[in-house]
């Protein structure tokens, strides 16, 4: 080809023979400038719209990127077996001997704290309710719990108990065999617990 050729929206298609044909681009697409049979080679026509054809959908679609940045104060904690001290029931709350192990109190906003609460033989909660409901998840041993109103269950390690929020329960060991579980649950206007009147030995074997 000789001399220069200047198109707005065109493509230059080169033709056999020197000859020149252009495709103007338009809403609808690319249209043929003249309708002349032409035989162009797929190869060069490739080679001639193959980069912007390629490129131009990729530059359309490409996303700025997007920088975090770390919270401040964000930090993970791990707290050691063995590194808190082991509490003993108070006898307000419980009959019988009861070790409790404190295992975490989330910082705020968070609300939930749990403990590993063991029972010996014989041993159990007063009835009490919880604002926000509590989950057990007995680890060992064997236990009972009970709902007011309800039936005495046994629960076993493994098992996981859900108390509803203001359901009034206890839980402990059986007679003859300990029990522990873990226990979890949240505060509500800084309250985790309502303690209520001791599990009678009437109620308690029944």
């Amino acid at each position: 080809m000789t001399g220069e050729i200047h198109r707005v929206n065109e493509v230059v298609i080169p033709r056999p023979e020197g000859e020149v044909r252009t495709m103007s681009s338009s809403a609808s697409g690319p249209e043929p400038a003249d309708l002349g049979p032409v035989d162009v080679p797929r190869r060069a026509f490739l080679k001639s719209v193959g980069v912007a054809a390629i490129t131009l959908p990729m530059v359309a679609c490409s996303r700025p990127e997007v920088s975090h940045t770390k919270g401040e104060g964000l930090h993970m904690e791990i707290k050691r077996a063995g590194s808190q001290p082991s509490g003993k029931g108070p006898a307000e709350w419980f009959t019988g001997t009861v070790r409790i192990d404190p295992l975490f109190k989330a910082p705020d906003p968070a609300r939930v704290s749990g403990a590993s609460v063991t029972f010996e033989p014989g041993a159990r909660t007063a009835w009490h309710t919880h604002p926000l409901g509590q989950t057990l998840i007995v680890t060992a041993g064997s236990g009972l719990a009970q709902r007011e109103g309800g039936p005495i269950e046994q629960i076993q390690p493994g098992d996981v108990v859900w108390f509803a929020p203001g359901e009034k329960h206890w839980h402990g060991a059986t007679p003859t065999i300990a029990m522990t579980h873990i226990a979890i649950a949240e505060a509500l206007d800084g309250k985790v617990v309502d303690w209520m009147e001791h599990v009678s030995d009437a109620q308690y074997r029944t």
